[in-house]
């Protein structure tokens, strides 16, 4: 799976960069035919606590899903974004075997 990461306005470290690449490969075990993610990092203007936002958009065969999650820590809205699209990849699947 080919992973992009953006990071909108700000560098972002190796570290979070890395954590993000294991987290979203382990999204191949739910799902063995996503082709590419989309990730974006993006910092809320608001001055509060949760102002870091995760998109993850991925690319499959066929179709795409999408999941955006905003918390206190880049980490922490990418665990919450990588669970909402595994919820998406498993209901998609449940969906398929129905038909």
């Amino acid at each position: 799976m080919d992973i992009q990461i953006h990071s909108v306005r700000f560098d972002a470290d190796k570290k979070l960069l890395n954590f993000i690449h294991v987290k979203v490969n382990k999204l191949i075990k739910y799902r063995d035919n996503i082709l590419a993610a989309d990730v974006f990092l993006r910092l809320d203007k608001a001055q509060d606590d949760e102002n870091k936002i995760v998109e993850i958009r991925l690319d499959m065969s066929p179709g795409q899903l999408f999941a955006k999650k905003q918390s206190n820590t880049f980490e922490e809205a990418t665990d919450n974004v990588v669970d909402a699209l595994r919820r998406q990849i498993t209901k998609q699947k449940g969906k398929r075997r129905e038909i």
